[in-house]
C-alpha cells in the first residue's frame, strides 16, 4: 500500500489526479493520462516544470527513478491545436467579409456638442467619445431601432475589456450524448451528468449574422414572381450573391442577391416539394465563377386576393404567424448546411449567414419581401433532430420526447402569466417565435435597387434550343453582354446535351463577371457560339445566316403544326396543334 501515490496534472482544460504507483514505469503512467485527458499517445507532452522544461518520455524508468513523489503536480501541454477557451484558431478560412470586418475600427465616432463640451478641439469627453459597436443605446435611438448588434459588434463585446477575450469561447450547442463515456452502459440503459447534453432555455438571441439583404436589381424579384403570376402555384428559388459591408449599422454585413436559380421541384396552391437537382454541382461551379456564393433561399406564400387590380391577401402577421414552424426547420436545415467559418470557435464554424426571404402579401394587400434568419438555438435543435412542426397549427413546433433510440435534452421557454410573473414552459409545443430572431422581419431592411446593367442576370430559363433561338430573337437591339448576362442561359449553355460548354465558357464568364464587353465580343467569335447559332437557327426552322446575332433578331418562319412550340410571350413549350400558350393563354402568333 505504500507504494500507491497519487500525482496531480495540470491541463489547459483543468487539473486531474492520476492513480499511480512508485514502481510503475513513465510509460504506462503516460497511457494513463492520455486515457484520463481523451488524448492519443502522441498527442501531449508532459513536464515536471511549468516553463516546459524536464519532459517525461514514454520509457521503461520507474517514477522513482524520475523522482516523482506523492502529490507531486505535473503540467500537461497539448501538442496540436489548443482548444481552450479565447483561443484563435488560425487554420479556419472565414469569408472574405468577416476577414474584412475584423480589421476595421467599428467606433462610432461623434462630433463635438457645442453645448455639452466644455474643452478644446482635440480634446474629447463623455459627450463626444467615440462610441462601442455594441452600445446599446445608440442602437435603440437609430431609425428604426436595431434591437440585434451585428455578429461583428457582438465579437467586439465578447473579446473586449481587460482580458481582451481571455475567456471568451463561442460553443455550439449540442443536443446530442457526448461519445466515449465508459462509466455505464450506452443509452438507454444508461446516462450520466458527463454525456448527458444540456437542458436549453430558448432566449432572444442579441446579434444576427445579416443586417441587410438588397436585391441588385427590381428584375431579379419580378422574374421570380412570373411563375406565381401565370400559375398561381407557389415557387421556391436560391438566392446567389454575395456578403459586402452594411454601413448603416457598425460592422454590419449585407447580403446583395445578384440572381436566383429555381432548381427542380413539385409546386401546388399550398406546398413546395423539392425534388432532386442534377444541375446542383454546375449551378455551383457556374456561380462561383461569377464571383457569386448561395447566400440564401426565397419562396412564395401569395394568395390571389382582386386579380383586376392585383391585390393579394394580408395572412403573415402577429395575429397568426411570420414563419411557419415547417419553414423555421427548413431554414435552419439550410443554415446548417451553410455554417459561418469562424476562428472563435473550436469547432472551426458558428451561426450562419444563410438567408430566407418570404414574398408575401402584406398591409396593404400588395407583394412584400420579407427577411428572417431562425437562432442558433434552432439550428441545434434542427442539426439533432430534435424539433417536430405542429399538424394543425404552423405557429407550434413541438420539441421531441427522448425514445429509446435517441435522447432529447428537456427544452424550456419563458413566458408571463396574467399577473405579469415569469413562467417557464416546456415547449411542447413551442411558438415559434422564440426560435425567430426577435423582430427580424422589421429591421431586416430588404431593398429593391434600380438596374444597375439592362438584362444582368434577368431570368429566362431556355428548356431547348428552340427556347433559346426565341430568347436571343427578342434582344435584338441589345448589347451581347447583356443578352448573355443571364444565369439561366449560362446554365443553359454549360448543361445541355446536345453542346455542353463547360469547357470552353471560362472567357464568357469572365467577361460577365467584369461587365467587359470586349471579353464577351471576343468569345462571341469562337467557334462554340457559331456552333450554338447553327443549332438554334436550325430548330427555329431558318439558316442562322439571316438572323442579326446568329440566332437573334431574324423574322420567325412558321413552325411545322406537328412539332412543339416555344410561346413568344413566355417561352412555355406547347403541345402541337394548339394556337393558344397553355401557360399565358396568349396567341402563338
Amino acid at each position: 500500500m505504500a507504494d500507491n501515490i497519487i500525482i496531480r496534472v495540470q491541463s489547459p482544460d483543468g487539473m486531474k489526479k492520476i492513480p499511480s504507483t512508485k514502481r510503475e514505469t513513465a510509460a504506462a503512467f503516460l497511457k494513463k493520462v492520455a486515457k484520463e485527458f481523451g488524448f492519443s499517445s502522441n498527442g501531449f507532452s508532459v513536464y515536471q516544470n511549468r516553463n516546459k522544461t524536464g519532459e517525461i518520455v514514454s520509457q521503461n524508468k520507474t517514477l522513482s527513478l524520475l523522482k516523482i513523489k506523492h502529490g507531486d503536480m505535473l503540467f500537461l501541454f497539448p501538442s496540436g491545436p489548443s482548444t481552450s477557451p479565447g483561443e484563435v484558431m488560425d487554420t479556419v478560412q472565414e469569408d472574405e467579409i468577416d476577414q474584412y470586418l475584423a480589421k476595421q475600427d467599428g467606433k462610432i465616432y461623434r462630433n463635438k456638442d457645442p453645448q455639452l463640451c466644455r474643452h478644446g478641439a482635440l480634446g474629447k469627453c463623455v459627450h463626444c467619445v467615440p462610441l462601442e459597436p455594441f452600445d446599446e443605446d445608440y442602437l435603440n435611438h437609430l431609425d428604426p431601432p436595431v434591437k440585434h448588434m451585428s455578429f461583428h459588434a457582438y465579437l467586439r463585446k465578447l473579446t473586449g475589456g481587460a482580458d481582451k477575450g481571455k475567456f471568451a469561447a463561442l460553443e455550439n450547442i449540442s443536443c446530442k450524448i457526448k461519445s466515449g463515456c465508459e462509466g455505464h452502459p450506452p443509452w438507454p440503459e444508461g446516462i450520466c451528468t458527463k454525456c448527458q447534453p444540456s437542458a436549453i432555455t430558448l432566449n432572444r438571441q442579441k446579434y444576427r449574422h445579416v443586417d441587410n439583404i438588397m436585391f441588385e436589381n427590381h428584375t431579379i424579384a419580378d422574374r421570380f414572381l412570373d411563375f406565381w403570376r401565370k400559375t398561381g402555384s407557389q415557387r421556391m428559388g436560391y438566392l446567389y450573391g454575395r456578403y459586402t459591408e452594411h454601413k448603416d449599422i457598425p460592422l454590419g454585413i449585407r447580403a446583395e442577391v445578384a440572381a436566383i436559380y429555381e432548381p427542380p421541384q413539385n409546386a401546388t396552391q399550398n406546398s413546395l416539394e423539392l425534388v432532386e437537382d442534377p444541375k446542383a454541382a454546375a449551378v455551383d461551379e457556374i456561380a462561383a465563377k461569377l464571383g457569386l456564393c448561395k447566400v440564401g433561399w426565397i419562396f412564395t406564400d401569395l394568395l390571389s386576393e382582386d386579380t383586376r387590380i392585383g391585390t393579394v391577401h394580408y395572412t403573415r402577421n402577429k395575429d397568426s404567424h411570420y414563419l411557419s414552424a415547417e419553414e423555421c426547420i427548413t431554414a435552419g436545415y439550410f443554415q446548417n448546411q451553410h455554417a459561418n467559418p469562424c476562428r472563435l470557435s473550436r469547432d472551426g464554424h458558428f451561426g450562419s449567414k444563410f438567408v430566407t426571404v418570404v414574398a408575401t402579401g402584406g398591409p396593404d394587400n400588395q407583394v412584400h419581401f420579407e427577411g428572417y434568419q431562425v437562432s442558433n438555438q434552432c439550428m441545434a435543435l434542427v442539426r439533432d433532430e430534435c424539433l417536430l412542426p405542429c399538424k394543425d397549427a404552423p405557429e407550434l413546433g413541438y420539441a421531441k420526447e427522448s425514445t429509446p433510440e435517441q435522447y432529447v435534452p428537456d427544452v424550456f421557454y419563458k413566458d408571463k402569466d396574467k399577473f405579469g410573473n415569469d413562467i417557464t414552459f416546456l415547449a411542447r409545443p413551442l411558438p415559434v417565435e422564440y426560435l425567430i430572431i426577435d423582430d427580424l422581419s422589421l429591421y431586416y431592411n430588404l431593398t429593391l435597387h434600380p438596374p444597375k446593367v439592362r438584362g444582368r442576370y434577368a431570368f429566362v430559363c431556355p428548356q431547348d434550343f428552340h427556347s433559346l433561338a426565341t430568347y436571343l430573337s427578342q434582344c435584338t437591339s441589345t448589347a451581347f453582354l447583356d443578352i448573355v448576362s443571364d444565369f439561366h442561359l449560362l446554365l443553359f449553355l454549360v448543361t445541355n446535351e446536345v453542346m455542353p460548354l463547360r469547357d470552353s465558357i471560362g472567357l464568357l464568364l469572365d467577361a460577365v463577371k467584369t461587365s467587359n464587353e470586349d471579353l464577351a465580343q471576343t468569345w462571341k467569335k469562337s467557334e462554340q457560339w457559331a456552333t450554338i447559332e447553327q443549332l438554334c437557327g436550325t430548330v427555329g426552322g431558318q439558316p442562322s445566316s439571316s438572323l442579326g446575332y446568329g440566332a437573334m433578331g431574324g423574322p420567325s418562319v412558321p413552325v411545322s403544326s406537328s412539332a412543339m412550340w416555344s410561346c413568344l410571350h413566355c417561352t412555355f413549350m406547347n403541345q402541337p396543334g394548339t394556337e393558344h400558350c397553355e401557360m399565358c393563354s396568349l396567341p402563338r402568333s
